[in-house]
């Protein structure tokens, strides 16, 4: 149900979820509460009857820690990327890595990308 909701109204809700996230995640641990995730949901008109919502719930938290994870979320609405993006992605990210360390710093995507 969210997933056909979400997947009607695009990237644009789906990027608004990660802003609204990041705000609410005050000590930045990636993670929302229960009551945040809900308040979201209201925040974009994604109306989820209460039953639906503790469904979806104990989907999303699977580790029963009470908090889902962003990255799981997003995973669990589009599911996993497809081999080409796969592939893009990979390419990218050999490109940032120019030193062929296995991370890329801040300071070197800076180099790279300019968000303006």
């Amino acid at each position: 149900m969210l997933r056909e909701t979400l997947s009607k109204r695009g990237v644009r809700v789906l990027t608004g979820f990660g802003k609204y996230f990041r705000n609410v995640d005050k000590n930045r641990n990636g993670f929302l509460s229960q009551a945040d995730f809900k308040e979201a949901l209201k925040v974009f008109h994604l109306e989820i009857p209460e039953g639906d919502f503790e469904s979806l719930w104990l989907i999303l938290d699977d580790s029963k820690s009470d908090k889902v994870d962003y990255g799981e979320f997003t995973r669990a609405v589009f599911g996993e990327m497809n081999e080409y993006r796969k592939s893009f992605v990979r390419k990218a990210y050999m490109k940032l890595d120019f030193n062929k360390t296995g991370s890329v710093p801040m300071v070197d995507i800076r180099k790279c990308y300019c968000a303006k």
